[in-house]
Formats: structure tokens, sequence, C-alpha cells
């Protein structure tokens, strides 16, 4: 599933509450917000399990081009805002969300129109550096580089780990998409800890934001007498 920008912090809003709402069930047993998020996830699996995806252009980015046969043309380009860049003979080309293999195809293309089987070096000078998101019931909520290959597990130990309002079992990875909208996969992270096998923990991608819910058992703690807790709550049915 995908959500613009626009619609992101409502969406997180909702599965916070959608969350608290069904106190322990499991991601397989939630209601029909969570459960569209999971049958979207499940299309979109092969793209949250990737490990080393190319860097995408970004607004403000910028590159050099190196033309081998005609050096005046020769240019440093900064993405605009609109995602558009301004090239020296040809005008402007949408580039915003392109692999570097991507882009130099498309200036290939682009250059084709006034020389002849043209050869360009595109060359990254100033980018975004990587970067991750945690949010909702983790010790350190905030924003993190992405220095390399991370988990999903190794995000939230990153984070300070879950905290004693969390719900584990059903924190969702929001990954922001080409188009400029975001795909949310749901994750049982409880479980994937439960059974000692990460081979199933997905890698981040740069921009991605994890979001852990409050648990339901959270709201009614305080209602419960401290001496009681340890006699009838385990700490792990949450």
């Amino acid at each position: 599933m995908k959500y613009p920008l626009f619609a992101l912090v409502a969406l997180i809003a909702t599965v916070a509450i959608t969350a608290a709402a069904q106190g322990t069930a499991t991601p397989a047993a939630t209601g029909p917000s969570s459960s569209s998020i999971v049958a979207a996830s499940t299309n979109a699996a092969q793209g949250f399990q990737e490990r080393s995806p190319r860097y995408r252009l970004r607004k403000g980015d910028s590159f050099d081009l190196d033309f081998a046969l005609s050096p005046e043309f020769n240019q440093t380009v900064a993405v605009q805002p609109d995602g558009y860049v301004t090239l020296k003979g040809v005008g402007s080309i949408l580039v915003e969300s392109q692999t570097v293999p991507e882009l130099t195809e498309t200036v290939k293309t682009a250059y084709a129109k006034i020389l002849h089987d043209p050869i360009i070096t595109v060359a990254l000078k100033d980018f975004d550096k990587p970067y991750f998101i945690a949010a909702g019931q983790v010790a350190k909520p905030g924003k993190y580089d992405l220095r390399g290959p991370l988990t999903v597990t190794e995000a939230v130990a990153i984070a300070g780990g879950f905290n004693e309002n969390a719900k584990h079992s059903q924190v969702v990875l929001f990954r922001p998409a080409p188009n400029g909208m975001f795909e949310a996969k749901l994750l049982n992270v409880k479980k994937l800890l439960a059974s000692r096998n990460l081979s199933e923990d997905v890698y981040l991608q740069p921009g991605d934001m994890l979001y852990v819910p409050q648990s339901a058992f959270s709201h009614i703690r305080r209602y419960i007498p401290t001496s009681s807790m340890g006699a009838y709550v385990s700490p792990l049915v949450y």
C-alpha cells in the first residue's frame, strides 16, 4: 500500500489507535486497517528485502556531467525543487528519483538530439546523507544516520530499544516510493526475536521510518496495583 506524504501522519495515528484497540491480537487477526497494510506489504515483500539499493536522486542533489568527446558540454547540475535539471543545449529534464545508471541513460537520450552517440559520465557531487527515523515507543526516537546495511532489529537497538509501552508485535515500516507516496509493511518483531531466526529481518533503505505503536496494556497499567502486577501479569504477553 502506498500513501502520499500529507496522509502519513494520519496513517500513523490510525495504526496507533488500531493497535491499542486490538489488545494482544497478532497481525494475522487484525482489523481492516492492519489487514490492508499486510496485504500491500506482501506484494512489495521483495522490495522491502532489497539489501543494497542504488541511491536515488533527490531535490537539492548535484552531479557532474563529463562529455568525453564534447568537453564544451561539461557542467555541474543541481536538482531543482520541482525535480528537474536544466542542461546546456537541451533544456529541462526530470531526474528526481533516478539512480545514477538511469540518470546516465536519461542524459544520453536528451543529448542524442544534438550529439551523435554521446559518451557521458555522471558523478554525484553533493547528495542527501542517508538516514532513517525511529518513532513511537522506542527509548530514543529520532533521526539516525544510515551508514551501512542495517536491519529493523538493529535500528531499534540503535534507537535505544523498545520502551515498556511498546507493542513490538505490530511495528510499522514506512518506505518512501519514487512517486512521492509511501509503502507500509507490518512487522512482528516480537515473533522474529522469539524465533531466534533473523533471516527474515528486513533491511532498511534511506528515508525509511519505523513506527512502534503503544500497547493496549500500557493504557491500563497505571490502574493496576503494583503488588498485583507481578502475580498476574507477565510483560511478555503484550
